[in-house]
């Protein structure tokens, strides 16, 4: 079967609007949000400046598993992505098991993104959070159901902002380091070599930094599934997923060093709010007024960026689930504009039922909820890398393999997969990372077990 015959097998109806810009943005925009602007402090604060290698190995793990990907969705464009290609790999119950875990794993993220969206917006306007909730999903229902080149338009300008805001805090922070500012001195490396020096808690606090940060770049998985809607998948693939993966790179490391630079560790922790965010602390230092509102507006921009994306990405994989068999057949519906319009409700409905999840919060039950979600990154990895070795071969016995390839077949496959069982058995050893991947086998056990009750369709 050809890369069209695959392509058009696999995403019939879909629209074809998505240029790689759009594709490089959507990336951008899912995994650019609250973690980087508000979470950033806790690796930080574990490793000290040392936190820069733990990115660097979180980085390094990503870059393979996404070339990996990028190779498999070149050759076969699918809405299903990682789904698909578990499913070619290892049959049935691997891409409903697949498909369904990505799915839950980013409607959890929703609402934990949509609340602390909401939280911020109620209290500029003085009115309950879920006011703003509701005018924002209604809002994003519209850009969702509106034509795919619409939407990659929206989400590209959307995006565009926060990588805008970033860029000028790269520049606002080498002017502070090299004392170019108005009041501002010469900084060297006192606080990144500090009386503490640059591993303040030795190799144990990089492994705990390492998986604070870990999962930093989830998320750019999203390109793959948009990729099957662009008029052009391998140029698109291969285009969006080298930008992404870098222009992400280049963000988180760049930030961080700007922090580690400016700010003593021992002062960066956890941010609840955009006064405590380290991002905040450092344009501070500039000097410049309304920082703390700018800040919460530009996370507020993150978080619904991510929302955004991560709709269309979920609606996508649904529609791709219910062509194969393994979710109802209404999903399979398309509107006039070619955009599977009762998986974008779905994936709304569910946006709100997490949102009340929240906003509830049940004992016991978030906890786990959200304790999967921490694993099931994890799992998707995994998988992606066991597919690829199973299918690598048979791309090339049949020529499919376009511009995008792996390197190094097959020992940077193997030495990506032995890092990613690291990473597990380091979650095992630590008390706090533990209960990911308890919870996430509990999910990933029931969902085979759920796989037996669909008949599915035959692998195409």
């Amino acid at each position: 079967m050809t890369t069209q015959e695959t392509s058009q097998a696999g995403n019939p109806g879909l629209g074809k609007g998505l240029k790689p810009r759009h594709l490089t943005m959507m990336g951008l925009g899912s995994a650019i949000g609250a973690g980087l602007f508000l979470g950033t402090g806790v690796g930080i604060r574990a490793a000290g400046p040392a936190i820069l290698i733990a990115y660097m190995i979180a980085g390094a793990i990503v870059v393979l598993v996404m070339q990996m990907l990028g190779e498999l969705a070149a050759a076969r464009p699918s809405s299903g992505s990682f789904s698909t290609y578990a499913r070619q790999a290892y049959g049935h119950w691997a891409g409903f098991t697949l498909g369904w875990l990505y799915w839950f794993m980013l409607i959890m993220v929703l609402g934990a993104e949509m609340t602390g969206a909401a939280a911020i917006m109620g209290s500029w306007f003085g009115v309950d959070p879920w006011i703003p909730a509701l005018v924002a999903v209604i809002f994003f229902v519209v850009v969702n159901l509106a034509k795919v080149s619409g939407f990659g338009e929206f989400e590209y300008w959307f995006a565009f902002i926060k990588v805008a805001v970033i860029i000028g805090f790269l520049i606002i922070g080498a002017l502070l380091i090299f004392g170019l500012l108005p009041g501002s001195t010469f900084v060297g490396t006192q606080n990144f070599l500090g009386e503490a020096g640059f591993m303040p808690n030795g190799i144990a606090g990089v492994a705990a930094g390492l998986l604070a940060v870990a999962f930093a770049f989830g998320g750019i998985e999203i390109v793959t599934i948009a990729a099957a809607e662009s008029s052009e998948p391998e140029r698109s693939i291969a285009t969006a997923v080298r930008a992404v993966i870098w222009r992400i790179a280049v963000f988180y490391l760049g930030s961080v060093l700007v922090m580690t630079f400016l700010l003593p560790y021992s002062q960066i922790d956890n941010a609840e709010t955009a006064a405590e965010s380290p991002f905040t602390a450092v344009l501070s230092l500039a000097n410049l007024p309304g920082v703390v509102g700018f800040m919460e507006a530009v996370i507020v921009l993150a978080l619904l960026s991510a929302f955004n994306a991560q709709i269309f990405a979920t609606s996508r994989l649904v529609h791709d689930l219910a062509l194969e068999g393994d979710a109802p057949a209404l999903f399979k519906t398309l509107s006039s504009a070619k955009v599977p319009i009762n998986a974008v409700v779905l994936s709304m409905v569910f946006a709100f039922v997490s949102v009340g999840l929240q906003w509830w919060n049940p004992t016991g039950l978030l906890d786990f909820l959200l304790n999967a979600v921490g694993g099931c990154l994890l799992v998707v990895w995994v998988m992606i890398v066991l597919s690829y070795l199973k299918l690598h071969p048979e791309l090339e016995h049949n020529k499919e393999i376009t511009t995008v390839r792996m390197w190094g077949w097959p020992w940077l496959a193997w030495a990506t997969l032995i890092s990613l069982v690291g990473l597990i058995v380091l979650m095992l050893f630590d008390a706090g990372a533990r209960g990911q991947i308890y919870s996430v086998v509990v999910v990933v056990v029931l969902l085979i077990a759920l796989s037996f009750t669909t008949r599915g369709k035959k692998v195409r």
